[in-house]
Order: C-alpha cells, then sequence, then structure tokens
C-alpha cells in the first residue's frame, strides 16, 4: 500500500506541475514565439558579463563583415538595454573607432585606437544581438552604424 501510495503522489506532483504550466501558458520553460516579450526591455549595466560576450560577438561580426582594411574596437559604452522573448536580446549602443592593426590572418591582438591621424574613424553602433550564453549561442540581430 506504501509504495502504492508514493506512486499515487508523484502522479499528482507532475499532474499540479503541468496544471501551473498551462496556467502560466508554458512560457517558462518553452518558448517559441519571438513576437511575445516575457521581460520588457530595461536598463542593464555595462560590466554584466552576458553583454561583454554580446558585445564582443558583435565586434567580431562588425569587423569580419566591414570592408575597412583595419580592424575596429569599442571605445566606449554608452547604453545597454535587454529584453526576454525566446533568448536574451540586449540593445547595445556603443561607440566605435578604427584602430592601427590591418586585417591579417594572424588576426592581432594589441590593437589601438588611432586618435590624431588621418586614419581616425568612428561610428556609433547599435547592435541587437540575440543570445543563449548558456548553449554559447549569438547571433546579431540587426547592426547600425553613423559616423561621428
Amino acid at each position: 500500500m506504501t509504495r502504492l501510495w508514493g506512486t499515487y503522489q508523484l502522479w499528482l506532483a507532475l499532474l499540479v506541475a503541468l496544471v501551473a504550466l498551462v496556467a502560466l501558458g508554458g512560457s517558462t520553460l518553452v518558448y517559441k514565439d519571438t513576437d511575445k516579450v516575457l521581460w520588457a526591455l530595461r536598463n542593464v549595466s555595462s560590466s554584466s558579463g552576458n553583454m561583454k560576450q554580446c558585445l564582443w560577438f558583435a565586434m567580431q561580426e562588425y569587423n569580419k563583415d566591414s570592408r575597412d582594411k583595419f580592424f575596429f574596437q569599442v571605445v566606449k559604452v554608452w547604453q545597454v538595454q535587454m529584453q526576454v522573448t525566446d533568448r536574451l536580446e540586449y540593445f547595445i549602443d556603443a561607440e566605435i573607432s578604427r584602430t592601427n592593426c590591418r586585417k591579417l590572418p594572424n588576426g592581432n591582438k594589441n590593437c589601438v585606437v588611432k586618435n590624431t591621424s588621418k586614419l581616425e574613424k568612428r561610428q556609433m553602433c547599435t547592435f541587437w544581438v540575440g543570445a543563449l550564453p548558456w548553449h554559447g549561442y549569438f547571433t546579431v540581430m540587426k547592426k547600425q552604424c553613423v559616423d561621428v
């Protein structure tokens, strides 16, 4: 009888969990509708680990797609906002600038921003990055940059 009671309690707990998920619309575990916002847009710290990963990824994509012969890097992060849909979505406003590093196969990592030369070029960019950082998934959903 005790074993039967334990099985009954397990099924009852599973039923209660299922009812709770249905009452919440199932959005807490499985969510595929990217038009629905689960957590509205809010400001987040520019020192957030996930934000840093998103910005690093966005800059990798920017430099890969750019026709410029030099790498760009972030000079200043002005604002970061995040919302939650079926992923974390970061809206990052950042100032970027051309560096002294040419795009070479070896990928020089010691780049310096050129402030006082004919190579100087700055842009204000907004990156919209979707992320599932716990899966290592990042995608630039949109980017918009203007010269400053």
